[in-house]
């Protein structure tokens, strides 16, 4: 059983329905410092649905999602990144004519908002280029920081997404399929970032690729049409006959 405080985001019976269709039936999730939790399912399982809700960018229908012990559920998403939340998404947001260094400092930026220093050049602000600065290099791309975004590869473009989000200094990493379109080695560096981040965060991973998936994740919740099948660790969820009817053994989509 976990203890309170080391559940970092925790979301209650989420449910979240578009006029007569449930998109997600009753969800409940725990995601603890320290650990990575996968939620996988086929197309249209209600994963990315899930994230949205607890990132804040669209409304539960009911349920109620905790970040660091307080109720957020009423927060829209720009207050519960201040607040620790970190996101990722499935289609690259980086600005491509920037540099990777220029890109972490606006994410940067967005939590260290001081509208007091209105006459400070943003660029000469030390808070959020240190930032910048140290999130680049968590994520493998200090030697890259003066490199357009728009020229680096599929993965350190994913990479550099992650980073974005260190830069906002998060307690909790909600990451929508990060591997997506990756080859070998540019997933085993990912994973290998996933692995040094896992310590210090808690980490919701949507991803497609199961190889990854059982090798990173301490825990796997498994969706379909909008509710949870199962959720426990790899070694149980792999051996669940329900998840082998409905998803092991069948085809994988999007969500």
């Amino acid at each position: 059983m976990m203890a309170t405080s080391d559940v970092l985001l925790r979301g209650r019976t989420i449910t979240r329905r578009w006029g007569g269709l449930v998109a997600v039936d009753r969800v409940s999730i725990d995601l603890e410092r320290g650990s990575v939790h996968a939620v996988i399912g086929t197309n249209g399982a209600g994963k990315s649905t899930l994230v949205n809700i607890l990132s804040g960018e669209i409304a539960a229908s009911a349920g109620q999602v905790e970040l660091l012990g307080k109720d957020v559920t009423a927060w829209p998403q720009p207050r519960r990144a201040r607040a620790g939340l970190g996101r990722s998404y499935q289609r690259s947001t980086i600005y491509p004519s920037f540099s990777v260094f220029e890109n972490c400092r606006l994410a940067a930026q967005a939590r260290t908002q001081r509208p007091w220093h209105w006459w400070q050049d943003a660029q000469r602000c030390s808070v959020s280029t240190a930032a910048a600065q140290a999130a680049a290099r968590r994520a493998g791309l200090a030697g890259l920081l003066d490199r357009p975004a728009g020229l680096l590869s599929h993965g350190e473009k994913r990479q550099l997404e992650i980073a974005m989000c260190l830069a906002t200094e998060p307690e909790v990493l909600l990451l929508d399929e990060p591997l997506a379109g990756m080859g070998a080695e540019e997933t085993e560096r990912m994973l290998a970032l996933l692995a040094d981040l896992r310590s210090g965060h808690a980490i919701l991973l949507v991803e497609h690729d199961m190889d990854a998936v059982f090798r990173i994740a301490d825990r796997i919740t498994v969706m379909v049409n909008g509710a949870v099948i199962a959720s426990d660790t790899p070694e149980a969820v792999r051996a669940n006959p329900e998840v082998q009817a409905a998803y092991l053994g069948g085809a994988d989509g999007g969500g």
